[in-house]
C-alpha cells in the first residue's frame, strides 16, 4: 500500500477511464490498508441545503449553499467542514468530516462556517486506489483548507495547474517561472 493519502486531493487525470470522475477533485477522508474513502468536491447540484432540508421535513433552514454529489456510492449525508468541535474525523488542520445526523444538522444550521454537504462518496477497496494511481488515473496533491472550500467551477483546473507547477519546479531550477508559459 502507498503511504496514506488521507488529507490529499486526487485529481482525475485524462487517463482515468471512469466517467464518474471526469475532471473531478476528490478529497481523501480516510486511506488505510483496507481501502479509501473520499468525496468529490466539484460536483454541485442545482439544489440548496435549504431546499433539501425542506424536503426532509427537518425544520426551517436558510442555508443557501448547494448540495454536492460526493461520489457514485450511495451513503449518508456527509459534511466536510471547519468546526473541529463537531468533527468526527479531522482530515487536515481545520478541515473535518462528519456523517452522524445530529452533528450534520448542527453544522448545517450554523451556516457561518465553511462547509460542504455531500450526497454519496467515492470508495476504493483494498489496493484498488493504489492500482489506479499506478495506472496513471490520478494526480495527487496535499489538500489545503482554502482549496477544499473554494469555488467548485474551476477547481479541477486550479489544482491540476498546481500539480503541474509542482512537477515543473521539482525538475528545473530557473530563476523565475512565469505564470504564463507563453512568456518564455
Amino acid at each position: 500500500m502507498t503511504n496514506s493519502l488521507t488529507g490529499h486531493f486526487l485529481i482525475a487525470s485524462p487517463h482515468l477511464a471512469d466517467t464518474n470522475f471526469y475532471r473531478s477533485v476528490v478529497l481523501i477522508l480516510q486511506h488505510d490498508s483496507e481501502g479509501a474513502l473520499g468525496v468529490v468536491l466539484n460536483r454541485p447540484t442545482d439544489k440548496t441545503i435549504a431546499q433539501m432540508w425542506e424536503l426532509l421535513d427537518e425544520g426551517p433552514c436558510d442555508n443557501q449553499q448547494p448540495i454536492y454529489i460526493g461520489g457514485p456510492v450511495a451513503g449518508p449525508l456527509l459534511a466536510v467542514h471547519t468546526d473541529v468541535d463537531y468533527g468526527e474525523n479531522e482530515v487536515i488542520d481545520d478541515v473535518c468530516f462528519s456523517s452522524s445526523k445530529p452533528i450534520v444538522t448542527q453544522i448545517i444550521q450554523d451556516s457561518v462556517r465553511p462547509c460542504r454537504l455531500l450526497l454519496g462518496y467515492a470508495g476504493w477497496g483494498s489496493q484498488q486506489l493504489d492500482d489506479e494511481l499506478e495506472a496513471g488515473g490520478w494526480l495527487v496533491l496535499p489538500a489545503t483548507r482554502d482549496l477544499v472550500f473554494s469555488e467548485a467551477d474551476d477547481l479541477w483546473h486550479r489544482v491540476a495547474d498546481k500539480v503541474g507547477m509542482d512537477i515543473l519546479t521539482s525538475t528545473i531550477t530557473p530563476k523565475v517561472i512565469p505564470d504564463d508559459p507563453s512568456m518564455n
